[in-house]
């Protein structure tokens, strides 16, 4: 038998309980079963929803395709293939992805684009089986429109479900800031300001004092320095973290990405050597380089012009059939008031550079400009007529400008135009001004319905219209034109 020594002290054991990482797995655990429950909710509906708007319209014979799609009626087997597709176009759409599931709008944008696609090959299936026919259209408008109507109303329903933050927790990125920039700044205000956004930022970590751009505001928690990022990591169970500051030198930036990558915390960064349109930020490969730089937008691209041309030629003949009684009206209002002409005609700049003469009910008197020197109006101008003030409060002087549009050289919705000789002088003061002539000006625009209109700070108008410059889509397009006419208090 081996001797102990009677006055060795007594190891303790080694406790195998970690509290710290057990609190770390049981929020991983609950986080993933969250979120797989919540997709596997919203993939079951929407499959309820395929299968039962196939199956109403095959069985109640809604489109006369019983006679010519005879298998439908055999069973739900056709109804429940259709069902699935659907849920695999879903998926592939990435319609249920975990980082998607609180953005609601880009949820829906998915979604339409999804059940299009669903619909083609549905109605192709269809086809093979019932042959070519207006009747196979019309079982695949059919189908679309109750699919359609279905699943957004249960979207909708979903995300107020999941919007309620006992659920929304566990859905959000938990996210930790390495350094602080004004991109940075802005970046964690746009957090705050959507909370539906999957994103949750729980502080930030301050890089040397030499190092560090600008102070972060009170609000936002200090974590620690750069050398407590693995504790921090752990202890706030963080999912990414954001490097904020790009001036480091490249082996610290590849040392907190390995130490990321040893914590399974993705390592991202906030891309400040390009300030605007980010969302254009595209990489490409040179020789088996990655070269990083800026793409085109989406109102680049031809088809993209091409849609929304038709759009706004579609929407100015509307605008002009039911805009005429009001602007006969207000332009009889306006000579009563000040005689002569009553429309006003402007040169402005239109997309690429190109001038053009913009068309409003003059909302001023006729020696507005005397002066000759161009300038923008101001809240209680007095130059303005009694009737100009709410003409401007509600945009009515703007409703010749659907001729503008018509004529190709306005679009429904942009940048709003502006003078020539005020661009020569913007496009020297304010950073990147000249960048939104690269689309068409707008009679209405997204600075334009956030309040940002005349006499208004320039700086933000300009970052509103490159904002929408990059997220443009037809759902941005009618979601700015149903709130021209609702936010118009902050007008002048």
């Amino acid at each position: 038998m081996r001797d102990i020594a009677l006055d060795a002290p007594l190891e303790a054991p080694v406790s195998p309980f970690d509290p710290l990482a057990f609190r770390k797995r049981r929020k991983r655990w609950a986080d993933n079963v969250a979120s797989d429950a919540v997709i596997a909710c919203a993939g079951l509906g929407d499959g309820l929803i395929a299968y039962a708007a196939l199956w109403i319209v095959s069985r109640l014979d809604l489109t006369g395709t019983a006679s010519l799609v005879p298998l439908l009626h055999r069973g739900h087997s056709y109804a429940l293939f259709g069902a699935l597709t659907f849920i695999a176009v879903l998926s592939g759409a990435g319609t249920y992805s975990r980082r998607r599931l609180l953005h609601l709008q880009k949820i829906l944008g998915r979604l339409a684009r999804a059940i299009l696609v669903w619909a083609a090959f549905y109605a192709g299936f269809i086809a093979l089986l019932g042959g070519i026919s207006a009747a196979t259209l019309q079982f695949a408008l059919g189908t679309v429109g109750l699919a359609a109507v279905g699943l957004i109303a249960w979207r909708l329903l979903l995300h107020r479900v999941i919007s309620e933050e006992a659920i929304a927790t566990h859905l959000r990125q938990r996210i930790v800031l390495i350094g602080w920039t004004p991109e940075a700044g802005r970046l964690a205000q746009a957090v705050w300001q959507y909370r539906t956004d999957p994103c949750e930022i729980i502080g930030y970590v301050e890089l040397s004092s030499s190092q560090q751009q600008c102070a972060a505001p009170a609000n936002i928690p200090f974590l620690g320095g750069l050398e407590d990022l693995p504790r921090i990591l752990e202890e706030h169970d963080i999912n990414v973290a954001w490097l904020s500051d790009v001036n480091l030198e490249g082996s610290r930036i590849l040392d907190l990405s390995t130490q990321c990558g040893k914590e399974m915390v993705e390592f991202k960064i906030i891309p400040s050597y390009f300030p605007i349109l980010v969302s254009a930020i595209h990489v490409e490969t040179v020789c088996g380089t990655p070269i990083l730089g800026v793409d085109s937008l989406p109102l680049n691209h031809f088809h993209i012009r091409f849609l929304k041309r038709i759009i706004d030629i579609a929407g100015s003949l509307i605008g002009l059939f039911f805009a005429a009684p009001i602007i006969a009206l207000f332009c009889a209002i306006v000579y009563w008031e000040s005689p002569g002409p009553v429309f006003y005609r402007q040169t402005r700049m239109g997309r690429k550079g190109k001038p053009f003469q913009i068309i409003k009910i003059r909302s001023m008197r006729l020696d507005a400009e005397k002066a000759g020197k161009p300038g923008w109006t101001t809240r209680d101008d007095p130059r303005r007529l009694r009737i100009g003030a709410l003409m401007r409060k509600w945009n009515i002087d703007e409703l010749p400008q659907f001729w503008n549009v018509l004529k190709g050289e306005m679009s429904l919705v942009g940048p709003r135009p502006e003078r020539p000789e005020l661009i020569e002088t913007f496009k020297h003061e304010i950073q990147y001004y000249n960048t939104r002539h690269s689309v068409k000006p707008g009679v209405t625009g997204w600075a334009q319905v956030n309040g940002l209109r005349g006499d208004t700070d320039l700086s933000e108008r300009i970052r509103h219209d490159l904002y929408y410059m990059e997220h443009w889509s037809p759902l941005f397009d009618l979601r700015i034109m149903f709130l021209t006419f609702f936010r118009h208090k902050n007008a002048c």
